[in-house]
């Protein structure tokens, strides 16, 4: 007869501790090979302003990368901080097997396939709103979990803490605590949200996440206009199915794991509110036309019972067990050197050229904008060219009259841009940069007239028209670097025909 629950959870052990510790230290060695990336840049810039929200993100990873340059930039100490997420990820997912059942080989399975997914990878591999998802998202499933086997109720509290801080990194957790919810109140587990301490456990978790959403109600919800603007061109809208296949593809080729994983979920009564937690997460996504890695930081758990199955499925083969971890590793590293940098350029150029034609693959299947693909992996083109981008704006800067420099001010066309140039731009004396573009629109014009004007982008010349003479000065051109940053003007403009703060509203630009 079928058993409706799983083994009672192993002895605690040291694998989980160790697993984190490894995940850690791979991290450090593998990462700080290129350069800072576009978005860590920009997210070092709006944690120095110490705001409640961004246009684009709530505030904790921008707090947290800000925090890592305190004393100077250093990529290693940037890196710490995904590493330490990716690292307590793997914590969790091992503590989760352990909860459907698993010993020491299913959890070794499950860490190894929660490391080498390659979105869990890359959201480890660099600072972002979804590092922190890495942990909390898990660690929201594994109390879940314990409350179904009979925790004490007053473990909602950490239920509530935990979402509220992760809501204060990305917005989308919610839609994995709605999942949840809906999927518990569709099986007799709905009995753990009879108790006083479900609905305290919302208001904690509401009132952690206040003040985000009161930043976001005082500007007119610039998230949901950013959202909104994706969708009308940037973003690729996939149909279900290609979104389906889009998670296969993102999660590489350890995915077999979590397809056994959830499988097994929906066959286990106790546990099936995971299954479906996990179904109409990915359905929401589909109709709200979410990215593909928007849903990411649910496979842990996924990954955590196929652990457990495949430990199972094994028990009885030392050889079987040997040939399955060798498998998940050897299938695991393959795709290593397109999310972790530690391949120099032209080998990782020519290695994922390789790879992507043995599996049949092109650089549009797995892309999820519309741009023109970089030679290399996307987030690593972005970590191409800034400092010299800040070098050549500061020696347009600097071949300008004492009076000219007195009153210029430096406008960029993305944040990217804006951010490498305010970041790299302080060893050079460089003023403060603007763009209409996301956080940037809000900080404003900070004064400058505008009738010196350093511009910086590919839209030079629409700004060029809102002067009385411009010349390109310098163009920016780096191997490596994102197809649409390449070969853009540098241009000094002078006689703006209005004052700059009454064009500002014009230069807004959220997306």
């Amino acid at each position: 007869m079928q058993q409706d629950s799983p083994a009672a959870p192993a002895p605690r052990s040291l694998i989980p501790l160790v697993a984190a510790l490894t995940v850690f230290a791979i991290h450090l060695i593998g990462n700080p090979h290129y350069g800072f990336f576009r978005d860590e840049l920009y997210m070092i810039i709006c944690g120095r302003h110490h705001e409640w929200g961004n246009v684009d993100q709530p505030p904790v990873a921008p707090l947290l990368a800000a925090a890592s340059q305190m004393f100077g930039i250093s990529l290693v100490l940037l890196r710490v901080v995904p590493a330490f997420f990716a690292a307590a990820g793997v914590y969790v997912s091992c503590l989760l097997a352990a909860e459907f059942g698993a010993t020491a080989f299913g959890q070794i399975i499950a860490a190894l396939a929660v490391f080498f997914a390659p979105v869990l990878m890359d959201f480890g591999m660099k600072i972002s709103p979804d590092m922190v998802g890495l942990w909390l998202w898990p660690l929201l499933a594994l109390y879940v979990v314990r409350l179904t086997k009979g925790a004490d109720p007053r473990w909602w509290l950490a239920v509530g803490a935990t979402l509220g801080i992760c809501l204060q990194s990305k917005y989308s957790v919610l839609f994995f605590a709605v999942a949840l919810l809906a999927a518990l109140l569709l099986t007799p587990e709905r009995r753990i949200l009879f108790t006083r301490w479900f609905p305290l456990g919302c208001l904690l978790a509401g009132l952690i996440a206040l003040p985000n959403f009161l930043w976001q109600a005082h500007y007119g919800y610039p998230m949901l206009e950013t959202l909104r603007n994706t969708q009308q061109g940037k973003n690729i809208v996939f149909g279900p199915l290609a979104y389906v296949f889009q998670q296969i593809l993102i999660t590489g080729l350890v995915a077999f794991v979590w397809i056994i994983g959830l499988v097994w979920l929906f066959l286990r009564p106790r546990l099936r509110f995971l299954a479906y937690a996990f179904v109409i997460l990915i359905a929401v996504m589909i109709l709200l036309h979410g990215k593909s890695y928007y849903p990411s930081n649910a496979y842990p758990l996924l990954f955590a019972a196929g652990g457990g199955v495949l430990e199972r499925w094994t028990r009885n083969s030392r050889v079987a067990r040997l040939v399955l971890a060798t498998a998940v590793l050897i299938l695991g590293l393959a795709t290593v050197p397109l999310v972790l940098p530690v391949l120099p350029e032209a080998q990782l150029a020519s290695y994922q050229g390789h790879l992507f034609r043995t599996l049949h693959l092109s650089r549009d299947t797995i892309a999820t904008e519309h741009h023109r693909a970089p030679a290399l992996p996307g987030d690593f083109a972005d970590m191409h060219g800034w400092p010299q981008l800040a070098a050549q704006v500061a020696g347009v800067y600097q071949s300008l009259s004492p009076t000219d420099r007195a009153q210029a001010a430096i406008l960029a066309q993305n944040y990217g841009e804006a951010a490498a140039i305010d970041f790299f731009g302080r060893q050079y004396g460089l003023p403060a940069v603007i763009s209409g573009h996301n956080q940037y629109f809000l900080w404003g014009t900070h004064g400058y007239s505008g009738n010196v004007l350093i511009c910086v982008g590919g839209n030079c010349n629409s700004v060029a028209r809102q002067f009385q003479s411009c010349s390109v000065s310098d163009t920016f051109s780096q191997p490596w670097i994102q197809p649409f940053e390449d070969g853009i003007p540098i241009m000094v403009c002078r006689g703006i025909k209005k004052p700059l703060a009454e064009l500002w509203p014009l230069a807004k630009f959220y997306i």
